[in-house]
Parts: structure tokens; sequence; C-alpha cells
């Protein structure tokens, strides 16, 4: 199974190609201009993925318990 990294690839790729005129077909998905908004949709759903797998295991933020101090 290929990685969420290599989706947003395979998605940025298959945009430039359509949008430069070219059909692409990945397994059995066979896309053309008329599926520009589908690819954009699938790039921006493996992106979102990325970035959570990225923010995974770290905190955006932290609790620190001032009341001891004087």
């Amino acid at each position: 199974m290929a990685t969420a990294q290599e989706m947003v690839e395979f998605y940025t790729t298959a945009e430039q190609r359509v949008l430069a005129g070219q059909r692409v077909r990945h397994g059995d998905r066979d896309l053309t201009l008329a599926d520009l908004e589908q690819i954009r949709a699938g790039r921006r759903e493996w992106q979102a993925r990325v970035d959570a797998e990225a923010r995974r295991g770290r905190a955006g933020w932290a609790n620190a318990d001032f009341g001891g101090c004087t």
C-alpha cells in the first residue's frame, strides 16, 4: 500500500498531467481533464493525511502548573 506522501505525489503528478492535457491511468482509475476537480479533491484529502501524520506524536500545546510558585 502506498504511503500518504506517495499518494500526494501521485495526485500532484496527475493534476500536472491533466493541466498539460494528458490522461492519467493509475490501476483501475482513469483520470482525464473532466476529472480535474476529483484529482484536486484527492490531493487535498491525502495532503490532510500527510499533515495529520506529521502532527501525530507532537502536542500543539502543553499544560504547566504554576500553583506551587510563590
